[in-house]
This record gives structure tokens, C-alpha cells and sequence, in this order.
């Protein structure tokens, strides 16, 4: 305790002894010499400046009158305050219509530093923003210093980057021809078919550095789907179309484009038609077994799509793997769109398949009849056998008793077949897809001539 108090005498000693001797003591002395100088002034003055008092007096109003001095002086330095004020846009005076600019920053950083009013101040004040005056130099590499200008002069500021490189080039131009490409196409309702796309223009005028005008290999308009308001079928006109320039790896290519933006009709239609379901059993069923029956819940299915894929389809399959089922068993099949049909008026099916047991029957005498036959070639069996086979059908035995030898073809496939004899492979088939159908004649000898 005793060590305690006696560090405390010390302290209070030293800061006393520095008053006195760096405030006090120099005061007083400047003080004293002040009354040398005025020694033929009035006694009531002598005595009041010789007194201690009287010095004392002095010496701590002059010592608080230059604390309020430093005081002020350090709020201000206290009160520096610093701010970002980010990604503001650089503008570069040139001419356009002669040169391209490539390595300005399209933004830079601002730091300002000074009182926190004054900042305030500056960011609700207008400025002139981040410029850099280009004007007067020629083609080739420039270091030039950006600008920012700032009505309050009271506050400092530094830019990030302050110093950039830049490359000019002169601007040429060249024509392209004009393309379209159709975006978020599957947004539109699957119903509608974009049938045509005509453009106000065939092609524009591209600008820039000769070396980037080299790498452009398209430019396209971009018929954004999700642009049309209430799409149906029809004509529908878009304006502002947007137009981009594309590399040969599909890059987008910078540019400038004129006209920025073309007017595009597009021709909507929905073309349909309904076609037959067609059940086509996979696989072979459990031995001795057959399909005595195909019951799917829809018999037809209207279709929707392009022109060409509505005219060329005639019924839709739709396939069910049978393979091993010796009993009766319903499916649930999700419908496959065909190519170039978009859109099905049913997205599922239900099929009963009823099973029973299988018989076989034969049907002779069923003439064989060639297919993919080479133009300009002609065809005949090479003998009387060859021209006609005997097929074993399977299946149920009502199907089969119901089924009519006109309905079974048997056939050879000479695609690949030249002028000559040759023995070829016979196959079967019905129209009738419960059934199976076998040639009991594996192949027939047959000659090709011109």
C-alpha cells in the first residue's frame, strides 16, 4: 500500500514539475521581460506584476488559451473521415465516329477523405463524375489519367485505378447479312408452332477495330418468345429486337451493331390432326401363354406440331413390355411425343392386356412379295416354291380364328441387292400384334436382273 501511494506522489510530482517548468516557468520569464521594458511605466503596475499571484494568474490563462488552440486543431484532425463510393462510370471524350477505345474501365472506385458535412455534402451535390479527355491522340498505346471533378474543394480524392492503358484503333465498318435465332421456344404452349419468322431488314452494318470485324461470323436477332404479349396463332409483330454479333464458337463478339434493334412478324400456327393409338407388345410372354386381348382407355390421340412431322405421322405406337406376363395385368404408360410433334392431347394411357393360352395355326400358300427393291432392277422367285411360303401363327385361339390370311404378309427385304441369284431371308409380319407370325421356309432363292 505504502509503495502505492508513493508511486502516485511521483506521478503527480512529474506532472507538476513539466507544467512548471514547460508552461510556468518560460511564461513568467516572458513576462519579466516585458516589464524591464516597460520599467517607466506606472509603480501600481510594478507591483502588481511582481507579485506571484499576479504571474500565476497569467501564466494559466495564457496556458488554457493554447489548449483551446490545440484542441481545435486536433478535433479537425480527429474529424478526417474517409468513404467509397464504388463502380461510378468513367466517361472518355473522343471521337466516336473515328476511333474504338479498348482498355478503359467502364467503372472506377472513389475514395473520399475529409470532414464527415463536407463528404456529406458531396454526394448530394452534383458532379461531373470520372472523365478522361482522349481528344488529340492518334492510333496506337496511351497512359492516361482519369479525372474526377468535385464542385467542394475542401475534400481530397483518390480513384482506383487513377492511371489506366488504353488502345485506340480507327473504326471501321463492314455489312453482314442478318439471321434470327428463337429464344425460350419451349415457353411457348405446345399447341402453337412458330411456322415462319420475317425480319424488316437482311442485313446490317457492323463498326469497330478491323481486327474484331475479322472474327465476326453471324449476326442474329433475338426473337425472344417470352417477349409476345398473349401468344396465339396468327401473325405477331415484335419491335426492338435485339441484335448481337456471334464468333465461330458462338462467342459474342463487341461490336457496334446499326441498327441496334430491327422489327421482327412472326407467323404462329397450330397445326393438329388425330391419329390412331397402336398397341405394340415387347418381349414374349410366359410359355404357352398369349394376349387374348389390348384394351388401352383411348382408341385415338390428337397430336400437335410442326406442318411436315403432322402430315408424314399416321398413328402413334406406343409400346408395352409383355415379356414373361402369364396373366392378366394393366399398364399405365406415359406418352412419347414423336419427332416434331410438340404437343399430345393426352400425356397417358391405361391398357388392359388379357392373357390366355396359346394354339399355333398354319396358313399356306402366302405369296412373298419383295420390298426396297433397287430402281430400274427387276425381281422373280427362282422357282415355283420360292414365290410362296407357309406361315405358323400363335396366339390366342379366338384371335386366331378370327384372323384372315390376307392380313399376313410375307415378304423379303433386298435392300443392299444387286443384279443376280440370291438366297434371301423371309420375314413376317400382321396386323394383328397379338399374334406371331414365323415362315416355315427360312429363306427363297430369287433372281435380280436389269
Amino acid at each position: 500500500m505504502k509503495k502505492i501511494n508513493k508511486e502516485k506522489k511521483q506521478f503527480f510530482h512529474h506532472i507538476g514539475s513539466f507544467f512548471d517548468k514547460w508552461l510556468i516557468t518560460p511564461i513568467t520569464k516572458l513576462f519579466l521581460r516585458l516589464s524591464d521594458l516597460f520599467k517607466t511605466g506606472s509603480k501600481s503596475l510594478d507591483r502588481i506584476a511582481s507579485k506571484k499571484s499576479t504571474l500565476i494568474v497569467v501564466s494559466l490563462i495564457l496556458a488554457f488559451g493554447t489548449f483551446i488552440i490545440v484542441d481545435q486543431e486536433s478535433n479537425v484532425m480527429i474529424d478526417q473521415y474517409a468513404e467509397i463510393l464504388y463502380d461510378r462510370p468513367v466517361t472518355a471524350v473522343y471521337n466516336e465516329e473515328l476511333y474504338v477505345v479498348e482498355g478503359l474501365p467502364k467503372d472506377v472506385d472513389i475514395t473520399l477523405i475529409g470532414q464527415r458535412r463536407h463528404i456529406f455534402l458531396a454526394k448530394q451535390s452534383p458532379s461531373k463524375g470520372v472523365s478522361v479527355d482522349l481528344t488529340g491522340l492518334k492510333p496506337g498505346n496511351h497512359k492516361v489519367t482519369l479525372k474526377y471533378t468535385q464542385r467542394l474543394k475542401s475534400l481530397d480524392y483518390k480513384l482506383d485505378p487513377s492511371q489506366v492503358t488504353v488502345t485506340i484503333y480507327e473504326k471501321v465498318s463492314e455489312t453482314k447479312s442478318l439471321t434470327y435465332d428463337i429464344l425460350h421456344q419451349d415457353n411457348l404452349d405446345k399447341k402453337l408452332y412458330i411456322e415462319n419468322v420475317e425480319l424488316d431488314r437482311t442485313d446490317v452494318i457492323i463498326k469497330g477495330a478491323e481486327y474484331k470485324l475479322k472474327k465476326v461470323a453471324s449476326v442474329r436477332a433475338l426473337v425472344d418468345v417470352d417477349n409476345i404479349p398473349n401468344p396465339k396463332a396468327g401473325e405477331i409483330n415484335l419491335k426492338d429486337v435485339p441484335l448481337v454479333a456471334y464468333d465461330n464458337d458462338g462467342k459474342i463478339v463487341d461490336v457496334e451493331i446499326v441498327p441496334k434493334t430491327v422489327e421482327a412478324k412472326l407467323t404462329v400456327t397450330s397445326p393438329s390432326k388425330e391419329i390412331p393409338v397402336r398397341i405394340v407388345p415387347t418381349g414374349n410372354l410366359a410359355f404357352g401363354k398369349a394376349i387374348k386381348s389390348l384394351t388401352p382407355s383411348i382408341s385415338t390421340v390428337t397430336v400437335y406440331g410442326e406442318d411436315k412431322a403432322i402430315e408424314d405421322i399416321e398413328q402413334l405406337d406406343v409400346e408395352i413390355d409383355v415379356n414373361g406376363l402369364d396373366k392378366d395385368k394393366d399398364f399405365n404408360v406415359t406418352l412419347k411425343r414423336p419427332k416434331g410433334i410438340t404437343e399430345l392431347s393426352s400425356k397417358t394411357i391405361s391398357i388392359k392386356v388379357a392373357v390366355d393360352n396359346s394354339i399355333t395355326r398354319e396358313f399356306a400358300n402366302i405369296s412373298v412379295r419383295s420390298e426396297n427393291l433397287a430402281s430400274g432392277l427387276g425381281v422373280q422367285a427362282a422357282t415355283e416354291n420360292d414365290s410362296k411360303v407357309t406361315v405358323v401363327v400363335s396366339g390366342s385361339e379366338d384371335v386366331i380364328n378370327s384372323l384372315d390370311a390376307t392380313d399376313i404378309i410375307a415378304y423379303i427385304d433386298l435392300e443392299g441387292y444387286g443384279v443376280g441369284e440370291h438366297n434371301v431371308a423371309v420375314k413376317v409380319r400382321g396386323n394383328d400384334l397379338r399374334l406371331t407370325y414365323e415362315s416355315k421356309k427360312k429363306e427363297v432363292r430369287i433372281v435380280i436382273s436389269q
